[in-house]
């Protein structure tokens, strides 16, 4: 299997020189996605639908590269503030839960912009049936 380049359309990836996901052999590796609705560029306020608006990205992405968030083994979340926290974690409880990938949470002091609360990468591992 070759190297996979996959991309949302935001302007972000090729000015800032990255993939939204680089398939590799067996493994997704989906970069920091951030709280954007990449069709119309609009960034919710609330942390909560910045963390839907992730998960609607993500999916979008692994289902481009035949995957589905089922085969997500690791995610990692950032917030900008430890009040996010809570409904990022709901969101996530929501989306993943059967999932269960291992993750781990940070708080940062800030993202790129100032309007991003929340980003998520994942990892997915397409298992052989």
């Amino acid at each position: 299997m070759t190297r996979q380049l996959i991309s949302t359309g935001s302007p972000f990836e090729r000015a800032y020189g990255y993939s939204r996901a680089v398939i590799d052999g067996p493994f997704a590796f989906v970069a920091g996605t951030t709280g954007y609705d990449y069709a119309t560029m609009a960034m919710p306020e609330d942390a909560a639908a910045q963390a839907r608006n992730c998960w609607t990205t993500i999916a979008r992405t692994l289902e481009e590269a035949g995957f589905s968030l089922a085969d997500i083994v690791r995610a990692t979340y950032y917030v900008t503030d430890v009040a996010h926290a809570e409904p990022l974690l709901t969101v996530c409880g929501e989306v993943l839960a059967e999932v269960r990938p291992a993750a781990t949470l940070l708080v940062v002091a800030g993202l790129l912009k100032p309007e991003m609360k929340v980003e998520i990468e994942v990892t997915a591992l397409k298992r052989r049936v």
